[in-house]
């Protein structure tokens, strides 16, 4: 991965939760759940605040992930 917080690890996928969502931590907060949070204004403090078992690195690697899985699909495309 060129830039950003290494989210391997940190986000995992396992096909009975979440109905195969990428998910934190093995938790049932998927990466779509932060990046809603993110995207309506909450800031990472924020989202950590109210969901205290998630880390700053966790919302990063949520960042990350979905940046890695866009540059994917757009190299896909070309």
């Amino acid at each position: 991965m060129p830039m950003g917080t290494n989210y391997q690890g940190i986000i995992t996928v396992e096909p009975g939760k979440r109905s195969g969502k990428p998910c934190i931590r093995d938790m049932r907060i998927t990466v779509y759940d932060v990046l809603s949070y993110l995207a309506a204004g909450m800031t990472p403090q924020q989202i950590v605040q109210d969901f205290p078992y998630l880390t700053e690195q966790d919302i990063q690697a949520c960042l990350s992930y979905a940046a890695d899985r866009e540059r994917r699909l757009l190299v896909a495309e070309a």
